[in-house]
C-alpha cells in the first residue's frame, strides 16, 4: 500500500482539502443554481400544463362548433325541404343561399378557432424560447461570477 502511495505521490491532506472544496462548491451550486432553476422549471411546467388545458378547451370549442355546424346544416335542410314543397324554383334558390351562409359562418368560426389556437401556440413557443434564454443567461452569469469568486480567492 505504501508503494502505491509513493508511486502515485498521493497526499491525503490534498485529497481531503479537495473533497471539502468539492462539497462547498456542490452546496453553493445547489443553493444558488439548482433550487431556483428547479422552481423556474416547475413554474414553466405549470404554464405549459395550463396551455395544454387551454388547447383542449379550444379543441372542445372547435368540436362544439362542428356540432353546431351540423345542427345548422340539418335545420337548413329541413327549411329547404319545406320551401321546396311550396315552390320548386324558390326553394332551390333559398336552399343554396342558406347553405352558403351556414358554410360561411362555420368556416369563419373554424378559421377563427384555428387562428386562435395557432396564435396561442406561437405565443407559448416564444415564451418558452425567452424563458430558456433567460435561464441560460442566469445560470451562465452565476457560474461566471462563482468562477471569478474562486479565482479571486
Amino acid at each position: 500500500m505504501d508503494s502505491i502511495i509513493s508511486t502515485f505521490h498521493i497526499d491525503w491532506k490534498i485529497i481531503t482539502a479537495q473533497m471539502v472544496n468539492f462539497g462547498v462548491v456542490f452546496v453553493v451550486l445547489y443553493i444558488f443554481a439548482l433550487k431556483p432553476l428547479n422552481k423556474l422549471m416547475t413554474e414553466r411546467s405549470e404554464k405549459i400544463a395550463k396551455g395544454v388545458g387551454d388547447a383542449k378547451k379550444s379543441a372542445e370549442m372547435l368540436k362544439a362548433t362542428s356540432l353546431e355546424y351540423d345542427e345548422v346544416l340539418a335545420k337548413a335542410r329541413i327549411e329547404a325541404n319545406k320551401i321546396f314543397q311550396e315552390g320548386q324554383k324558390e326553394a332551390e334558390i333559398k336552399k343554396a343561399s342558406m347553405l352558403e351562409n351556414a358554410k360561411t359562418e362555420v368556416a369563419t368560426m373554424i378559421a377563427s378557432g384555428k387562428k386562435t389556437l395557432e396564435n396561442e401556440k406561437t405565443k407559448m413557443v416564444e415564451e418558452a424560447k425567452t424563458e430558456i434564454v433567460n435561464l441560460t443567461m442566469l445560470a451562465t452569469e452565476k457560474l461566471i461570477s462563482s468562477k471569478q469568486d474562486l479565482n479571486n480567492l
